[in-house]
């Protein structure tokens, strides 16, 4: 069943065309110079083509919550899906939301010299100019109400974003936002389920915290849990202001 995702009535990038794409599972909200509808589409039935061949010979791939170790052949984004899910402790489709996003971004990038791709918080981003990330964290009083400032002129980054509140992705956790900041979106999308899984109480917020700052190539952290929140790394956090009525 689709899910109609509220929080994008709030993203707007004047100079960017947007333009939305659903294939099953995969729900994308994206930006460009232009709009790329028909070249995403084909990207996304690319990149979904090769994991759902992969788990149809390795059925285990889409159902385990360990890091997937093979050492049969793979495609790319297979091997990056179980290099993150490796990486932070948790199975392989942990990343696949980050991993789709990633791929198909840098694939536009062909097309097109900016670019936000967004697919189910899970964001891959390339622009000339500064963009404040919005963190939606359901029920929280710090819903919307703070944004990760992020600076993509000279190379890509992903922000994402799990929730153990919103969504219906798989957490064991609590937590109301547990926003990542890498260079790799498949890692920042992993990461984000397997400290999200820790945060059952906000006294689990600092070791939630300390246990992600471990995993390489991690550049921040934001766990958000009712009206508690702790950050970890190279953050620029504003508040945002909303519009009345």
């Amino acid at each position: 069943m689709y899910q109609y995702r509220t929080y994008r009535n709030l993203i707007h990038c004047n100079r960017l065309q947007a333009f939305k794409l659903v294939v099953k599972e995969t729900d994308l909200f994206v930006h460009a110079k232009k709009n790329l509808e028909d070249i995403t589409k084909e990207l996304v039935l690319q990149y979904r083509g090769y994991i759902e061949a992969y788990i149809q010979k390795n059925p285990e791939f889409a159902e385990t919550l360990q890091p997937w170790r093979s050492n049969s052949p793979a495609p790319k984004i297979v091997t990056t899906m179980a290099w993150a899910g490796d990486q932070a402790g948790v199975g392989p489709m942990a990343a696949v939301a980050g991993a789709i996003a990633e791929y198909v971004g840098r694939d536009l990038r062909i097309y097109t010299d900016e670019v936000i791709v967004e697919n189910g918080g899970d964001i891959f981003l390339k622009t000339d100019k500064p963009v404040t990330i919005g963190i939606y964290a359901g029920k929280s009083s710090l819903n919307l109400k703070i944004g990760l400032r992020v600076n993509t002129s000279i190379a890509p980054i992903a922000v994402c974003t799990s929730s153990g509140t919103v969504g219906h992705s798989l957490s064991m956790g609590k937590a109301d936002a547990v926003c990542v900041v890498s260079d790799s979106c498949a890692l920042a999308d992993a990461t984000a389920t397997a400290i999200g899984n820790l945060v059952q109480s906000k006294k689990d917020i600092k070791y939630a915290i300390d246990t992600g700052k471990k995993i390489k190539n991690i550049k921040g952290l934001i766990v958000i849990m009712d009206d508690d929140i702790g950050m970890w790394g190279e953050l620029e956090v504003i508040p945002l202001k909303r519009k009345k009525g």
